[in-house]
C-alpha cells in the first residue's frame, strides 16, 4: 500500500522507513501506533501478500515480519525481499522460537529475531540497533571510497570496525591495535602496544600461534588464517573465540604504514590483520556437535557416541591385553508407568533414573541412552568378571528404591545383560548384540536382575529368529487355525457370544498357542497382519452360524495396542468388515485399559466413531489396570469383562471376592454388560449368577474349540429350543 508521509509529520529524507508484516490486525496496528509514535514511517501489511506488494512499491529501510501467515509466510516474504529490496533488513518478530525456525529464518537472510509476545522496550531497542548498524555499515562504505583522501578518516574506520585491527613487528609484538578489543576484550589498546601477542592467546594456543607467523609460506597471496582462543581482561569474563587472519607488509610498496605506531614499540611493523568476534558461532557449532552425540532428555551420550567410545576402549584394550564389559540395560514396568502416568512423567522418570545410575559409575565409564527406556554400559579395562558383577549389583539397587514423580510414588527395576570382551565377542556389534541376548535371558526369568552372556544364549536367539521366519511362512501359507470360546448367558445356558482366539498349526512343532507366538508378533509387528487374518477368518465362520438362524451371535476379537494406534484403524476396521459383509453390530472389539489410556483424547475419538457404526466396545482383563476409572463415562463402553484372576479368588466364603463384587456392583450402576472369564466350577457359576453377572464364559463350559465343534453346540441349542 502507498502511504503519504507528509501526513505523519515526519522528514522522509531523515526518517527511517519500516514494513511491518502480520496477519493479527490488532497485533499489526498495536506494533505499527508503538513505531509511529517514536517517528519511524511505517507501512502496515496484513499478511504476507500484502507486504511483497509494499515491498514492490515503497523502499524500506528495515521489514518486521511474522513467520507464520496463512497466505503467504514469512520465510516467502523474505525471499522476495531478496529478490526486490536486497538492501532492506529484516526482524523477524514470531512466536514461533524452534531452533529449526530460527536457523531457517537466520540462512533467509533475517539480522534479528524476536519472540511474541514482545517486549516494547526491547523491541525498540533492537530495532534502533539494527537501524544504527546499517547506517554504520553504509558510513563504513562511505568512507572506503574517500579512504585515500584523509588519513585520519582511515584511522576512524580502523577503530570503528566490528574487528580487531592489529599490526605486529617481527618478534609478535603489538604495534598497532584498534580500540575494538577493548569493547571484546576488555584490553586498552595502550596496555598492548609493545606487549608480545601471546599474552591474550589462551594457553593452549600459545604454540600454535607462535607458529603460525614463523611459517616462510606466509604472504600476500597466502595469509596465515587460524581460529584461536583469546583471554578477556581479569577472570570474570570467558575466554572468547576468534578469527585471526594475518599478511606480511610489503615495506617496498607500502613504507609508510610500516613505521612503529606507538613509542613503546621501536621497530617496522612485519605483519597486519583482523580478528573477527566468532563465538556465537563455535557455541553454535558446539550445540549442535552435542545434539549429534547425545540424547537431550537425559544429556547422555546416544548410541552413536556409545560406539564410537566401544571402538576406541576395543583398541585399547587389545592393545594392552584387557578386559572391558558391555552392559545392557532395560528398565522394567517402565512401559506401564509410561501408560498410566503420560509420557511427561515418563520422562521425568528416565532423567531421575539416569541420575542414579551415573551415581553408581566410575570415572571413565560411559552410560548412554540407546533407545527408548534402554541403556548401554561401557566399563573399560575391568580384571574380571566381579568387577562388572559389583556394578551390576550397585546399579540393580540403586533403582530398587521408590521414585517420586509429583505425588506419585512408583517402582521400577532393571534387567541388565553383560558381555565381555574379548569371551563374548571381538567386535562392536557383537558385544551390544550379546549383551542384548544376555538382558533378554534376564527377563523371561523374572526381571529385575542380571546375566552375563553364554554362547548356549545365541541358540536360544537362534530358536527365536527361526520362530520369526516360520511365523511369516505362515502367514502365506494359511498356518494359522480360529478357535471360539463360548460366552454364555448366566441364567438361561445360551450362547449368545463367541471370543475368537488365535492357534497356529505349526507343520514341526503341533498345535502352538498364543502365549507361545504372540510376544513376538507384537515385538516383530507382524501382529497386524495376524490379527487382520484371524478376524477375516472369524467373520466368514460367525456370517455363516448368522445365515443358520443365530441372528444375535456376537462375534468378540482381541485387538492389540499396535493396530489401535495406527492413525488409519478405524478406517481399516470398516473396510475389512465392509468387504467381508459382516454386520458392524454382532462385532464386539476387546482392548485393555492401558491401550486406552496411553492416549485417551485419540482413542476416545476412534472408539466413537466405531460405537456410531453399530461395532461394541468392551475392556478385558478390567481391574488389572492401573488407570483411573473417569474414562468409563467418557468412552462408549458397552462390556466389562471381569479378568479371571479375580473370578479364582471366589471360594464358598465372600472374602476373596470383594474385587468381583465392586466390579459388577460398578457395571450395574454404569448400566454395563459384564462378562467373567476362566468359570471353571459350579460354586464360581452360582456366585456370579447370584451377583446379577450377565455372561461367562471358561473351562465350565469347556476351552475354545475349532469351528466344527461349535457348529454341533449351536446346533444342540436350536435342537433344545424347538423341543
Amino acid at each position: 500500500m502507498n502511504m503519504d508521509r507528509s501526513r505523519l509529520n515526519v522528514d522522509p529524507q531523515t526518517t527511517a522507513s519500516i514494513l511491518v508484516a502480520d496477519d493479527d490486525p490488532r497485533l499489526l496496528k498495536s506494533l505499527a501506533d508503538l513505531l509511529e509514535k517514536q517517528g519511524y514511517w511505517v507501512s502496515p501489511a496484513l499478511g504476507g501478500k500484502a507486504a511483497c506488494q509494499a515491498l514492490e512499491q515503497n523502499r524500506f529501510d528495515l521489514a518486521m515480519l511474522d513467520l507464520r501467515m496463512p497466505d503467504m509466510d514469512g520465510f516467502d516474504v523474505m525471499a522476495h525481499a531478496a529478490r526486490v529490496q536486497p538492501d532492506c533488513g529484516i526482524i523477524v518478530v514470531s512466536g514461533e522460537s524452534s531452533f529449526s525456525a530460527v536457523s531457517r529464518a537466520l540462512r533467509r537472510g533475517a539480522q534479528d529475531y524476536i519472540k511474541k509476545p514482545f517486549d516494547p522496550d526491547e523491541l525498540l531497542a533492537t530495532l534502533e540497533a539494527m537501524l544504527g548498524k546499517r547506517t554504520l555499515i553504509r558510513a563504513h562504505a562511505d568512507v572506503q571510497r574517500r579512504l585515500e583522501k584523509s588519513e585520519a578518516l582511515h584511522r576512524y574506520i580502523v577503530n570503528s570496525s566490528p574487528d580487531i585491527v592489529f599490526m605486529l613487528d617481527n618478534k609478535g609484538h603489538f604495534c598497532f591495535v584498534n580500540s575494538k578489543i577493548e569493547s571484546l576484550l576488555g584490553y586498552r589498546p595502550d596496555d598492548l602496544n609493545g606487549e608480545h601477542f601471546s599474552i591474550i592467546l589462551d594457553e593452549q594456543d600459545v604454540v600454535r600461534g607462535t607458529y603460525a607467523l614463523r611459517d616462510p609460506s606466509i604472504s600476500a597471496d597466502n595469509p596465515r588464517t587460524l581460529e584461536v582462543s583469546l583471554k578477556t581482561r581479569g577472570s570474570r569474563k570467558a575466554n572468547r573465540y576468534f578469527e585471526v587472519t594475518a599478511f606480511p607488509i610489503d615495506h617496498e610498496t607500502w613504507p609508510a604504514t610500516a613505521e612503529p605506531q606507538d613509542p613503546k614499540c621501536t621497530t617496522k611493523a612485519r605483519f597486519y590483520g583482523t580478528a573477527r568476534d566468532v563465538t556465537e558461532r563455535k557455541e553454535a557449532e558446539a550445540f549442535i556437535n552435542f545434539q549429534a552425540y547425545h540424547d537431550l532428555l537425559t544429556r547422555l551420550p546416544n548410541r552413536a557416541l556409545f560406539k564410537d567410545r566401544l571402538n576406541l576402549a576395543i583398541t585399547q584394550a587389545r592393545r594392552n591385553d584387557q578386559k572391558l564389559a558391555v552392559m545392557f540395560l532395560d528398565l522394567d514396568r517402565f512401559k506401564i508407568i509410561n501408560d498410566t502416568l503420560g509420557h511427561a512423567m515418563g520422562d521425568r522418570l528416565l532423567q531421575a533414573v539416569t541420575q542414579r545410575l551415573e551415581n553408581c559409575l566410575r570415572k571413565g565409564d560411559t552410560l548412554s541412552r540407546f533407545g527408548g527406556d534402554e541403556f548401554t554400559l561401557l566399563l573399560p579395562a575391568i580384571a574380571s568378571h566381579d568387577d562388572a558383577r559389583q556394578i551390576a549389583r550397585k546399579l540393580i539397587q540403586a533403582l530398587r528404591k521408590p521414585f517420586q514423580l509429583a505425588e506419585h510414588e512408583v517402582f521400577v527395576g532393571v534387567s541388565i545383560g553383560i558381555a565381555l570382551f574379548p569371551e563374548a565377542g571381538n567386535s562392536l556389534d557383537q558385544l551390544i548384540q550379546n549383551a542384548d541376548i544376555a538382558m533378554y535371558h534376564v527377563k523371561a526369568r523374572g526381571k529385575d536382575g542380571y546375566r552375563f552372556y553364554s554362547e548356549t544364549m545365541s541358540i536360544d536367539s537362534a530358536n527365536r529368529l527361526s520362530l520369526e521366519r516360520d511365523l511369516r511362512r505362515a502367514l502365506d501359507n494359511d498356518e494359522l487355525r480360529v478357535f471360539y470360546q463360548p460366552q454364555v448367558c448366566a441364567n438361561s445356558g445360551q450362547i449368545v457370544g463367541l471370543e475368537a482366539l488365535v492357534r497356529w498349526q505349526h507343520p514341526e512343532r503341533g498345535l502352538l498357542y498364543p502365549r507361545d507366538f504372540l510376544p513376538l508378533a507384537e515385538e516383530t509387528r507382524l501382529i497386524v497382519d495376524l490379527s487382520e487374518q484371524v478376524l477375516s477368518k472369524a467373520c466368514q465362520q460367525v456370517k455363516r452360524w448368522i445365515a443358520q438362524g443365530h441372528d444375535n451371535l456376537r462375534l468378540a476379537v482381541n485387538l492389540s495396542p499396535i493396530q489401535v494406534d495406527h492413525p488409519r484403524f478405524v478406517e481399516n476396521l470398516l473396510q475389512q468388515l465392509q468387504s467381508l459383509n459382516f454386520p458392524a453390530g454382532n462385532l464386539e472389539i476387546e482392548i485393555t485399559e492401558n491401550v486406552i489410556m496411553s492416549d485417551l483424547e485419540q482413542i476416545s475419538l476412534k472408539l466413537r466413531e466405531l460405537a456410531e457404526r453399530g461395532i461394541r466396545i468392551a475392556i478385558d482383563d478390567f481391574g488389572t489396570g492401573y488407570s483411573s476409572l473417569n474414562y468409563l463415562h467418557r468412552l462408549p463402553i458397552h462390556t466389562l469383562k471381569v479378568d479371571q484372576s479375580f473370578v479364582k479368588a471366589i471360594r464358598n466364603g465372600d472374602d476373596g471376592a470383594c474385587i468381583v463384587n465392586a466390579i459388577v456392583a460398578m457395571a450395574h450402576g454404569l448400566k454395563l454388560d459384564i462378562v467373567a472369564e476362566g468359570v471353571e466350577t459350579d460354586s464360581q457359576l452360582a456366585y456370579l449368577r447370584g451377583l446379577g453377572c450377565h455372561q461367562v464364559q471358561g473351562f465350565f463350559y469347556g476351552p475354545a474349540q475349532p469351528a466344527d465343534a461349535i457348529s454341533r453346540m449351536l446346533g444342540l441349542q436350536q435342537v433344545s429350543a424347538a423341543v
